[in-house]
């Protein structure tokens, strides 16, 4: 079973952005630009990210997936 963990592979701060992408298997990038966006418009952003790295906690390595080689944008 998955969890959602802070990564140890995509970290920037603290990892929850990159736990986050890893979860979901989308880029941790397009999750760091939603968080930006949801601090500087929406305010809880930054209070939400906050609470999400005291919460979650460390990725261990039963739980580190080894991530798929990514096809290049260009065949």
């Amino acid at each position: 079973m998955k969890r959602l963990t802070k990564s140890r592979n995509n970290v920037v701060i603290s990892g929850v952005c990159g736990g986050i992408g890893e979860y979901f298997n989308i880029d941790p990038s397009l999750v760091r630009i939603a968080w930006v966006i949801l601090s500087v418009f929406g305010g809880s952003g930054l209070l939400i990210y906050i609470i999400c790295a005291i919460v979650l906690p460390k990725a261990t390595d039963e739980s580190i997936v080894e991530e798929a080689p990514r096809e290049p944008w260009n065949n």
